[in-house]
């Protein structure tokens, strides 16, 4: 599985780098430690709220609060160096000083997604085996069922108002306690945040040393276990090392800094509406917006969309990160639509396929252009950016610095150029592996090669066309039909504002093609959206079944979930 040259590095912004192999900094505490001390008070992370209350934390402070947790953490709850911390809230100005204090203590982050119920929070636990836990006090009634059979010796509590000016912070405290009650008493032993920072500040007044609990770990030391169902389905934690995600971090900003209209150190205000524990914002937006010394922008639920619209009209926001059915709310928002935002450079897509219609919508709109990557939690995540300015349509764009991908046959041979095949890469942001699963590690690589589950095309220049998921391919009649491109024609009719495809058995054999619409057209129906399809569809293409619903299944980030419309449709079938 050897490779050609690397066509794509000529499409680089000038100047860049096309080998990135050896990590800017040795570990995450110290590029923690030399940012915030080139960027001091300058504000760092802001929450903001759906009202518009908010809090900011500078980078000194930032640094300063990270070293009491990493302090707290070593010399009060008694952790060793390797030892798990999970980390389970909403962006909120918490979440960077639960994450540094980690990475500075020594210890491996699990992030943790903060809406799992009580049994899948159990499921990761069981696995992890955390030392610790930071929750959100909104999630800690599910603490005495998720850790009956693991208990977590250190638990930590913190809340969404955390760290903003005394006022706003006591007004979300009596609105969740008292209005909304989404804060319930809490029966299991722990320690508030703000206790914890404190303790660990007395430790330091008395001569606790953090640098020295970071400073033997190395680059191949595990930074993350980042949790995901993976190309086969099962929980596991990709085991993603320190220099995993510097390099990554590396690659993704050689492409976009310092180019016209490109990121500038120290001159971007970043939106964060993508859930920080996500692998893509974790990276770009916490870890390489943080080394570029951008003021990011907390939104703790981006749900409703309106929930943004402060956001918007207070900061200057220059970049933000999304996924396709976020730009596609947007653009649907009559707020959004009368005054978008005027300082937005671009804006970056990930997480699944950016439809055509959404991203011309989104230009036209705003002006600024929806610039795709491409990679999964193994890969750190990105593997493919769209250079600035050279994006082609329908393209992820191409493989980022020290980083090959080739598309592979059925028998593992790589496919001719143009021609589509499960996507392959290596490179340094490749995961070490995952947490003690070594037989599912064996699953997903043939050597130092990753085997993606993706299937892709690549053209002669190296671009990268995503086909769909290998699991998501559609056989009618003997013929592959890929979702994507059928959600593409779907989502550019006028009529429809979400559209999701899947495939479920065919009396006639093999399977035939189903369509979920959410519509903005409420007249719409099937006949009007076949005979749209057959226009811009070949006949076996074309779905032969469409459900109208109000809203589909998503994940967190916003991601439609297919499998869970499958399952569906598979139960409805069977009690059929």
């Amino acid at each position: 599985m050897e490779h050609q040259n690397r066509p794509w590095t000529a499409f680089y912004r000038a100047g860049a780098r096309a080998e990135i192999t050896t990590p800017a900094y040795r570990n995450l505490a110290d590029m923690i430690v030399a940012v915030a001390a080139t960027y001091g008070r300058a504000p760092a992370f802001t929450c903001c709220l759906p009202n518009g209350m908010n809090g900011t934390l500078s980078f000194a402070q930032a640094d300063a609060m990270s070293d009491a947790l990493a302090a707290y953490l070593r010399e009060v709850a008694g952790l060793a160096p390797g030892d798990r911390v999970a980390v389970q809230m909403p962006n909120c100005l918490s979440f960077p000083i639960a994450a540094f204090g980690v990475l500075k203590a020594g210890c491996v982050l699990v992030n943790v997604n903060p809406l799992y119920t009580a049994e899948e929070m159990a499921r990761q636990f069981e696995d992890s085996r955390p030392h610790a836990l930071i929750i959100m006090d909104m999630f800690a009634d599910k603490l005495p069922r998720a850790t009956a059979a693991h208990p977590i010796p250190n638990i930590i509590v913190t809340r969404v108002a955390e760290f903003l000016p005394v006022l706003p912070r006591g007004i979300v405290g009596l609105v969740q306690t008292y209005w909304d009650k989404s804060v319930k008493r809490i029966d299991t032993p722990h320690i508030r945040l703000p206790a914890a920072l404190a303790a660990g500040r007395a430790r330091i007044a008395q001569g606790a040393d953090v640098g020295r609990y970071h400073q033997d770990v190395a680059g191949d030391d595990i930074a993350v276990l980042q949790y995901t169902g993976g190309t086969t389905g099962i929980s596991k934690g990709a085991m993603l090392t320190h220099a995993n995600l510097i390099l990554n971090m590396e690659q993704t900003m050689e492409l976009i800094e310092g180019v016209e209209n490109g990121v500038v150190k120290g001159g971007e205000v970043a939106l964060t509406a993508l859930p920080l524990y996500h692998i893509f914002a974790f990276t770009v937006n916490l870890l390489g917006f943080y080394w570029l010394g951008a003021r990011n922008i907390l939104i703790p639920n981006p749900r409703p969309l309106s929930n943004l619209k402060r956001a918007f009209e207070n900061y200057k926001i220059t970049w933000m990160s999304g996924v396709n059915t976020l730009f596609n709310g947007l653009t649907n928002e009559l707020w959004f639509r009368d005054s978008p935002p005027r300082h937005l450079k671009f804006a970056s897509a990930g997480g699944m396929a950016l439809q055509s219609s959404v991203a011309e919508t989104w230009e036209r709109i705003t002006g600024a252009p929806v610039i795709q990557g491409y990679g999964l939690t193994e890969t750190s995540p990105v593997l493919t950016f769209e250079p600035l300015g050279k994006a082609r349509a329908g393209s992820i764009g191409v493989p980022v610095p020290s980083t090959e991908i080739i598309c592979l046959d059925e028998a593992g041979n790589p496919v001719a150029i143009g021609e589509p095949g499960e996507i392959a890469a290596r490179g340094p942001q490749i995961m070490k592996g995952y947490w003690e699963k070594p037989e599912e590690t064996a699953k997903t690589m043939r050597g130092n090669w990753f085997l993606t589950g993706d299937i892709g095309v690549m053209d002669a220049d190296g671009y990268i066309r995503i086909v769909d998921r290998k699991k998501d391919m559609i056989l009618v009649s003997g013929f592959n039909v890929y979702p994507n491109e059928v959600e593409d024609v779907l989502a550019a009719h006028p009529g429809v504002l979400e559209a999701a495809v899947i495939g479920i058995p065919d009396s006639e054999g093999g399977e035939a093609v189903k369509a979920y619409i959410v519509a903005a057209d409420r007249d719409l129906n099937g006949q009007d959206l076949r005979a749209y399809c057959k226009e811009h569809l070949t006949a076996y293409k074309v779905p032969k079944i469409y459900e109208f619903r109000d809203d589909l299944p998503k994940s967190n980030v916003g991601k439609i979930l297919r499998k869970d419309l499958r399952a569906e449709a598979l139960a409805e079938l069977a009690a059929e």
